[in-house]
């Protein structure tokens, strides 16, 4: 009897034990999935570490754009040089943007991404170097302003000369072996070499999100990075303006012997800080990519079909369509079928239509975005600092919450791709007339002795300046020197010994002359003759004028930005179904056929237009021309702000041409408009499939022509 029981008992316990063993072996099964799927290796983590990235990329082009004056300044550069060492960013783009573009997607994409990002950290550690090895920043000033140090009385018009020439002779001495003439170069690599890092973010980034996020999920993972990505800037100009206080030798020089202030056209602030902090950013961000794996589990879709407005159904077409195309092996097959891929895009009307109107839009915005803080300065006078401190806090979160706001009126109002392109443009347009009123709100020229008016106080031709007089001609002052004084009677003179003063009093920044000939000589003023060190302050008029133009600047980049989501939305639909003609990725043909060709040249051609306003040059240590110190109000207001306007303006007439172009192809007989406020689903999936059949391979090019 108790054999038995033992024997139930043990039984009954096998029988209990065969369950439990199941469980824990299909427990053990599932611990290496476990391990697979783990967060670290997530899209998520991905999506974090792709926003980081972007928020590193832009604000470090952002510390390149609000540091352009600086290295202007520090270099001795013109505005078109230096034009060109920004634009050097779009040549390495454009040296490796085939290559990623074509064989990114083959190869280990967060790796890809991690080693560009380490590149761009690299570019940027290299723009900074030049500053520790060219020596200390030697600003033009008259020797009577430097030897601050002393408080006796000190002669400007009777001793300048001689001390100007022998200060002239020592500085030419070393000029030889001074190694700072060419230091611009390794600027221009080292932003070369960032734009090479960056290249590879973008296209490679949001085709990994594309392969392996939900098809839903999408829209909204590249709208997070744009918005994150608009943070970028807004940081590196407020980044740029701190640097642009700081004076660009703070710890190595007593500051106390400084004569000049951030409000002077010598002053040059820690631009390479900039830099060095936007490397250390950059190669933060290389990091995460290290670790995330080649490819993901992609999430099973949805069997509900929702709609998705303009980009509907493209992922079912891409699949359908790409798989029918040969995958190339040889070169010489890859070259004529890119060739031929190529003809086929260049002929279709509506996307090379659609890329004309970007190409001129982006000529103009990136010359404008370029010289934008530069512009301030002369315009307004107001300093570097607080130029990019404006843009950072009154031009780009304007810019933000346009965006946010124009992708929830897309999904608000189920815009179609006709729609869109209506509400772009006519957002666009406004915002374009908007800055017109800019041309009314500019200042007069600086009132500068013997450059905008003469010496009586009567204004000056253009280009029709002598900065010699007879209240100064016994003083032989020398003319290439740049050392401004503000008399008492509101004009600005070149120096204190152009100023005809015969005395000075206090040491560095508080120096005073007295007894200045050329300020009594000024029609109609009775008051001291004396002047201060630094130029005259703009007047109140132009203070309000400011005003007005940095509420026209706010108002018309929201109503810019307000469009600018639908407008991307337009040439991401395009991209997408023009890659399914082309052999490379999506967003890659829209940047080297817009984006390069703009940013290449643009900065180059409005700097050389800015050059021809200026009114008086600097000299380097070496007596050669240098940075422009005084520019021509009126003319630099009228060829900054007309050149854009210029550039704009014919892109609302192809624009126009785009639109009609589209209304014919989209609202015709067979494809009905897709906002007519009735079920989603079948209008959208109507469109798509009238236009499928012209966009399949094989197609001929007047088909071709129609395929959007």
């Amino acid at each position: 009897m108790t054999a038995e029981t033992e024997s139930s008992n043990v039984s009954d316990s096998n029988q209990e034990a065969e369950p439990a063993q199941l469980l824990d072996n299909e427990a053990n099964k599932n611990l290496p999935v476990k391990k697979k799927t783990s967060c670290c290796t997530g899209l998520k983590v991905f999506l974090a570490a792709l926003s980081f990235s972007y928020l590193s990329k832009t604000l470090s082009g952002t510390i390149m754009k609000s540091s352009i004056t600086q290295i202007e300044r520090r270099f001795g550069l013109t505005s078109s040089t230096v034009g060109f060492v920004d634009g050097s960013f779009e040549m390495g783009n454009l040296l490796v943007i085939a290559f990623v573009s074509y064989f990114g997607a083959k190869l280990h994409r967060p790796k890809v991404i991690a080693a560009g990002c380490f590149t761009m950290a690299v570019g940027s550690f290299l723009t900074a170097m030049p500053h520790f090895f060219m020596g200390y920043y030697k600003y033009e000033t008259s020797h009577t302003a430097s030897s601050a140090n002393s408080t006796s009385s000190i002669n400007p018009c009777s001793l300048h000369q001689g001390v100007n020439e022998t200060f002239l002779q020592v500085s030419r001495s070393g000029c030889e072996k001074e190694p700072s003439s060419y230091m611009w170069i390794y600027i221009l690599l080292g932003n070369m070499l960032r734009g090479i890092g960056e290249t590879p973010i973008t296209p490679l980034g949001i085709s990994y999100l594309d392969d392996f996020a939900k098809e839903e999920n999408v829209p909204v993972y590249v709208a997070s990075l744009h918005t994150i990505g608009m943070m970028g800037p807004m940081f590196g100009f407020l980044l740029g303006s701190l640097c642009a206080r700081l004076y660009v030798d703070i710890g190595f020089v007593d500051l106390g012997n400084i004569t000049i202030t951030p409000q002077d056209s010598r002053w040059v602030g820690a631009w390479w800080l900039g830099f060095l902090i936007g490397g250390v950013i950059s190669l933060l961000a290389a990091i995460p990519f290290c670790f995330l794996p080649k490819s993901l589990k992609k999430p099973k879709a949805n069997n509900d079909q929702t709609s998705y407005g303009l980009l509907e159904n493209i992922g079912s077409i891409e699949k359908k369509l790409t798989a029918a195309k040969p995958k190339p092996r040889k070169w010489s097959v890859i070259l004529k079928d890119f060739c031929t891929s190529l003809k086929k895009v260049l002929s279709n009307r509506m996307y090379f239509t659609f890329m004309c109107c970007s190409l001129l839009q982006f000529n103009s915005f990136i010359g404008f975005l370029t010289y934008k803080p530069k512009y301030m300065e002369q315009q307004y006078g107001q300093s570097t600092a607080k130029s990019n401190f404006l843009i950072g806090l009154t031009s780009l979160p304007p810019v933000g919450l346009g965006i946010f706001l124009g992708g929830l009126l897309m999904k608000k109002y189920k815009m179609s791709i006709i729609g869109a392109t209506k509400f772009a443009f006519s957002m666009s347009f406004v915002a374009y007339l908007l800055t017109l009123l800019h041309f009314f709100v500019g200042c007069e020229n600086q009132v500068v002795a013997g450059m905008t008016v003469s010496y009586q106080g009567k204004p000056i031709p253009y280009h029709e300046n002598d900065i010699f007089s007879e209240c100064n001609s016994d003083c032989k002052c020398s003319s290439n020197v740049w050392d401004p004084v503000c008399g008492d009677n509101g004009v600005t003179y070149v120096s204190a010994c152009l100023a005809g003063c015969t005395a000075s009093v206090g040491q560095g920044k508080n120096t005073v002359f007295h007894n200045c000939s050329c300020i009594e000589a000024s029609s109609s003023w009775t008051g001291n003759n004396s002047a201060t060190l630094g130029q005259c302050p703009k007047s109140e008029d132009c203070s309000m004028k400011f005003i007005y133009y940095t509420v026209i600047q706010v108002i018309s980049g929201f109503c810019y930005a307000l469009g600018g989501t639908p407008a991307y939305m337009i040439m991401f639909r395009a991209s997408k179904l023009m890659h399914l003609l082309m052999p490379f990725p999506v967003i890659s043909f829209d940047i080297f056929a817009c984006f390069l060709p703009a940013g290449i040249p643009a900065p180059v051609y409005f700097g050389a237009l800015i050059d021809k306003t200026c009114l008086k040059w600097g000299s380097t240590s070496c007596g050669h021309q240098g940075a422009c110190r005084l520019y021509d109000s009126n003319a630099y207001r009228y060829v900054y702000l007309g050149l854009s306007a210029v550039l704009r303006g014919p892109s609302y007439l192809i624009a126009v041409l785009f639109y009609i172009l589209m209304k014919k192809h989209y609202q015709n007989k067979d494809c009905k408009p897709i906002e007519n406020g009735g079920r989603e689903d079948a209008p959208v999936n109507k469109e798509d499939n009238c236009k499928i059949k012209e966009c399949l391979p094989g197609s001929t090019d007047a088909e071709n022509e129609s395929c959007i």
